[in-house]
């Protein structure tokens, strides 16, 4: 699929050939894209990260392998070398402008870092379980991409934040609090991917945020919580879909702030779903606002992004499929509720098609 700026080049091109522009003008509007054009990971760049994570697994994998038998001190050495080793020379390598390997080397020494509090916890006897682990972890990581100002390490800060969230608040086997922490970790992580411009690391963050809401959700009152999370998430859609200018300047992430928000109402019209599922009426008006707002997300939003208007589809799906399973035993009722919202759907198609005709036509009957 062709990036952004090489569509825009082609579209330069085409204004050229038609005696729209000047070449001047074309030319410099082609300089403009390739100076503001968001340089993207390559496929050898990202081979070399993978290769980066596969080689420091490895190095822990035979550090551990050998563990008993290496002495204790040596042991500490070690570790703390291959975390010196990763960061010094991924500073070396992006100094000699090899961005790719010295990212990867960075991704190195985070995960030595985590081996190094695994390994040196079992060593030492200290008290504390794989949650606490992760959040050191993960902490260090942070601080690691602000410093050296990486946007992979702030990805995996944002990575080892979200498993620590679903490890410390998903334990079923104990009464664990909360992680209300999660929140500020969330708003310091945001802060720094301002600073190392990972787009990547605000898509999981928001997504992780949907996440928590869920979790409180679990914890505490289901619907009102749920219910919140799809209003604000409706919200947060129609602020995006409406304000872009103003959501994206916060957002920065490509203008995708829609499809997290559709994700969000989805989330939200789904879990509230599975807690009214025995209470027929509040069910059949839950899911009719669900309908209403993978059609409204597609109306609005839905040409203007492709990924959008996929998990809109999906959402209808697995929606209509919900409805069809809850409703199981009064196929009567299905039939009816489907009948009733397929011609709701039908009336509303028309009545865009018609406003969308009408707006096609009025620049052509506007006189010259």
């Amino acid at each position: 699929m062709a990036t952004y700026s090489a569509r825009v080049k082609k579209d330069i091109a085409r204004w050229v050939e038609q005696g729209l522009i000047g070449v001047a003008t074309a030319d410099a509007l082609s300089r403009d894209v390739e100076a503001n054009e968001r340089r993207s990971l390559s496929f050898g760049s990202i081979l070399a990260i993978l290769a980066a994570i596969l080689f420091g697994a490895a190095i822990l994998l035979i550090v551990a392998a050998n563990w008993e038998g290496i002495p204790r001190l040596v042991r500490v050495g070690l570790l703390f070398a291959l975390i010196l080793a990763g960061y010094v020379g991924g500073a070396f390598l992006k100094l000699r402008q090899h961005e790719a390997f010295g990212e990867a080397l960075w991704l190195v020494g985070a995960a030595a870092f985590g081996g190094s509090i695994a390994l040196i916890g079992q060593m030492y006897h200290l008290a504390g379980d794989e949650a606490q682990a992760v959040l050191t972890w993960c902490l260090g990581t942070g601080l690691a991409a602000a410093a050296l100002r990486s946007g992979p390490l702030t990805v995996a800060a944002a990575g080892l934040a979200a498993a620590w969230l679903f490890l410390t608040g998903f334990e079923i086997w104990r009464d664990s609090p909360i992680p209300h922490l999660f929140l500020a970790i969330a708003a310091a992580l945001w802060l720094i991917s301002y600073w190392t411009r990972s787009r990547a690391a605000r898509h999981l963050i928001l997504l992780s945020l949907i996440g928590y809401v869920a979790l409180l959700a679990v914890r505490q009152d289901m619907v009102p919580v749920t219910a919140a999370l799809a209003a604000v998430s409706a919200v947060l859609f129609a602020l995006a879909v409406w304000l872009p200018v103003s959501t994206e300047s916060v957002a920065r992430i490509d203008g995708r702030l829609p499809v997290h928000g559709l994700i969000g109402f989805l989330v939200g019209m789904a879990m509230l779903q599975a807690e009214i599922a025995d209470d027929l009426g509040p069910l059949v008006l839950a899911a009719a606002v669900t309908f209403a707002g993978a059609v409204a997300a597609l109306v609005l939003g839905g040409r203007e992004s492709r990924g959008l208007r996929w998990i809109a589809y999906l959402g209808f799906a697995l929606e209509l499929c919900f409805v069809y399973a809850a409703m199981l035993g009064t196929m009567l009722g299905t039939a009816g509720f489907l009948l009733a919202a397929g011609v709701i759907l039908a009336l509303l198609a028309l009545v865009i098609i018609r406003v969308e005709r009408r707006m096609n036509a009025a620049p052509q009957g506007v006189a010259v």
